[in-house]
């Protein structure tokens, strides 16, 4: 309470309504599988449309096949989950990539592993794309994430910028001073000195420039290809000729580093990072802003670690300096690339065109695979509190958000493998159980025949898991064929649709498959009423109504779980109630707190009934809520406990829909 302690008036703020609960979404969904790209061990990232998903995990040949093992090609199950997602209807996607290298497991590269990377015969172990160090010195380049689709060309661009040598007045002297425009420290420059000998060298000189506190000027630290730079060598920006005249005088130009990445062939330019300093030790203010920190294997922004598909990182001993780099990225002598061909001197370019258009050299990154397929132990992933990384499904334990779990194509060559899908479903389930307010998606195996996934199905039961059958036909739009996929990425963005559309407690089922070329399997009446009780959802095919999902059971052998809608609605009201009592923790438990939460959710519930969610034509017939003595003893009390029980009247679907018709005479009265 507020304390009076002057006469005077005073205005108080109350409230006398109760607090409100917010419905949490239940269209936000998490994937997981093995991509062609991305971050393995980062915390995944939400995606909202294909392209999003192709920018962090597809970046370079979209939707292509994957190849496991060095030779078996499998099909990009994830991407195409992805554009099934979106298609059907789904806003909001998360995504954890699986991994499994070639030998051993994976474990994500440090710092310390760059500097002293492994021969390239020994870089088809941990999956990722390299530059042969021999041919970079000191500088180390290798795709930031494991995948055969970083094995591309990169290339490193030296670009000028326009003269920054001018003259300004000096405000006490009068005189004219010779200084630099748009100059950092430790930039590296190229100078042209044609009116001093004997630095004047037609192809110009490489050189750092500092800037000399005490003398109040520019100072510039020669590139020496021949002998080590001596005190002697320095010269500052006073020893320079400043002349209108354009081509006149003496030119420094800022040379900064571009970075491109390109096709194998170097044909299409996929992506340039340009503007780079070459020096390790430059910075933007505080922040060092070279190549080293833009492609560092951990940079400052959480966005770069994700989307930069290259590191480029140095070993500190060899490279010191801008220097170096040009060294061991340009040659000995980097000055040559400056020099005027024959067809150069014939079109009148000189050393100054050729690096304001940029001089370049092209890397192969070789050595990239797409490792081994993954199986139970990668989905299962791990939490490694010290290294402060998570892999598989134990990164979505840290995201709320998550209403919706699938593995597409997990259970893909089911025949083949059996027993590590098995495993992936088990853990799908053991993660919606754990989470609460998850279902997991379950695809069937492909090609199996009615009677095998009744066998499948027969393993399972769980109230947090539907099961799916058959595959879905599609045109593959890479291929232009079609290709049969896992229905887990349909129905999820189904799901998705369907909540938007109408709300989470209408059945996901009798809606239309938007991709739908046809069904591996084209089931009939009779098979579906074997396996409709099952538990197994169908995809099925009606003339005149096209390809629909037909089904919406839980495995669940509890009758009270049995349909899909209900387990989706009462997670929803379970978090949202979680999430929006939250405030009642810590208040005083009596009368006046109890009253406050039970109109709380009365007022939610009662929201939940005017829209036709709850069975019932009246609010008292649909839910009630109770908290009071009754639901609390003493001991409850004694012990902190606020006791709350609340009970709904959840809508069940019209499964079966049934018209009972008998003959009537005309002259019958009713």
């Amino acid at each position: 309470m507020p304390e009076y302690l002057a006469p005077g008036v005073f205005v108080e703020e109350t409230s006398f309504r109760a607090k409100t609960i917010e419905g949490v979404s239940t269209t936000t969904t998490g994937f997981i599988g093995a991509a062609a790209f991305g971050p393995v061990a980062l915390e995944p990232d939400l995606v909202t449309s294909l392209s999003a998903y192709e920018r962090l995990y597809d970046p370079f040949r979209a939707g292509s096949p994957l190849v496991f093992d060095g030779n078996a090609e499998a099909p990009n199950h994830l991407w195409h989950g992805v554009r099934a997602f979106f298609t059907e209807g789904g806003r909001r996607l998360y995504i954890s990539r699986v991994f499994k290298p070639l030998v051993g497991d994976y474990i994500p590269i440090g710092d310390e592993d760059d500097l002293t990377p492994p021969a390239l015969a020994d870089a088809y172990d941990d999956g990722h794309a390299r530059v042969d160090i021999a041919s970079t010195g000191g500088v180390r380049v290798r795709a930031r994430h494991p995948g055969a689709a970083a094995n591309l060309r990169v290339r490193f661009t030296l670009k000028g910028s326009a003269n920054v040598l001018t003259s300004t007045i000096d405000p006490i002297s009068g005189d004219p001073v010779n200084t630099l425009r748009s100059v950092k420290d430790l930039d590296l420059v190229w100078v042209r000195d044609r009116t001093s000998s004997p630095a004047g060298r037609e192809t110009g000189t490489f050189c750092i420039v500092h800037w000399d506190e005490p003398r109040a000027t520019w100072v510039f630290e020669p590139m020496q290809v021949t002998s080590p730079v001596e005190d002697t060598d320095w010269f500052d920006v006073s020893a320079l000729t400043v002349d209108q005249t354009p081509d006149a005088g003496d030119s420094v130009r800022v040379v900064t580093l571009s970075v491109s990445l390109l096709t194998r062939d170097g044909t299409r330019e996929l992506a340039t990072w340009s503007g780079l300093p070459l020096d390790p030790a430059h910075r933007e203010g505080v922040a060092l802003d070279s190549v080293f920190a833009k492609f560092a294997n951990t940079p400052s922004s959480a966005e770069d670690a994700r989307a930069l598909p290259l590191v480029i990182a140095r070993d500190p001993l060899a490279v010191v300096s801008a220097f170096d780099v040009l060294r061991d990225l340009f040659g000995d002598d980097p000055t040559d690339l400056l020099v005027p061909t024959t067809e150069d001197t014939r079109r009148q370019i000189t050393p100054a065109d050729k690096l304001t258009l940029g001089v370049w050299v092209d890397f192969q990154l070789t050595g990239g695979n797409d490792g081994q397929r993954p199986g139970a132990a990668e989905y299962e992933g791990k939490a490694d509190q010290n290294e402060g990384h998570s892999l598989g499904l134990k990164q979505f334990e840290d995201i709320e958000d998550i209403s919706m779990v699938a593995a597409p194509g997990s259970t893909w060559d089911y025949a083949n493998f059996r027993e590590e899908a098995n495993g992936v479903i088990a853990q799908l389930i053991a993660h919606a159980e754990r989470m609460r307010y998850r279902v997991a998606l379950l695809d069937s195996g492909d090609k199996l025949p009615v009677a095998e996934v009744r066998g499948m199905r027969a393993k399972l039961d769980s109230k947090h898991a539907a099961l799916y059958y058959p595959w879905v036909t599609v045109l593959d739009p890479i291929t232009r064929r079609e290709i049969n996929l896992p229905p887990s990425g349909f129905v999820a963005g189904i799901c998705a649709r369907n909540d938007i559309e109408r709300g989470v407690h209408k059945a996901p089922a009798n809606e239309v498959v938007k991709l739908a070329q046809s069904f591996e399997t084209l089931l009939n009446k009779g098979q579906q009423e074997v396996l409709n009780p099952e538990g197994i959802n169908c995809f099925r095919y009606f003339e005149g109504r096209g390809m629909r999902l037909w089904g919406a059971r839980t495995i669940s052998s509890d009758p009270e779980w049995k349909y899909l809608n209900v387990r989706r609605y009462f997670a929803y009201l379970e978090r949202s109630i979680d999430k929006g009592t939250q405030w009642a923790v810590f208040e005083p438990n009596g009368e006046q707190l109890w009253a406050n939460v039970r109109r709380t959710i009365e007022d939610f519930l009662l929201n939940e009934w005017q829209s036709g969610a709850l069975l019932g034509d009246k609010p008292d017939k649909a839910f009630f809520v109770r908290c009071d003595r009754s639901t609390m003893s003493q001991n409850d009390l004694d012990n902190g406990r606020l006791v709350c029980l609340v009970g709904v009247a959840p809508l069940k679907p019209a499964e079966f829909v049934i018209f009972r018709i008998g003959q009537w005479t005309g002259d019958r009265r009713a």
